[in-house]
């Protein structure tokens, strides 16, 4: 089985577009967006996190096996980020300062 060849322009073009990310991530967090510094930074994060997924490590050109692999893999990451945003966001429901003798059915 032949391997794809990968013309040395795009290598070079990615390694650009991954120099322009990592600069546009310093700048965004030099500035104040409040909550959404960490959305805009994961969202860089994301798309240089494919851009080398997809050229460096050659899904692009590989079988549908492999993309439905990737795909999955992403799926999967997504449901654990959301179960750990959900866990983060709800650590405020507990009430503060409470000691474990006011619970009856622990006594």
């Amino acid at each position: 089985m032949e391997g794809h060849i990968t013309p040395t322009k795009t290598y070079l073009a990615v390694f650009f577009a991954l120099m322009v990310c990592t600069v546009l991530t310093y700048y965004v967090w030099t500035i104040d967006l409040g909550f959404f510094n960490v959305v805009v930074a994961l969202g860089i994060a994301v798309f240089k996190a494919s851009l080398v997924v997809t050229y460096f490590m050659h899904v692009k050109w590989s079988p549908i096996l492999s993309k439905i692999t990737v795909a999955i893999s992403v799926i999967f990451l997504g449901i654990l980020l959301l179960l750990t945003s959900m866990d983060y966001a709800s650590r405020q429901w507990v009430p503060r300062n409470v000691g474990w003798e006011n619970y009856p059915v622990l006594k």
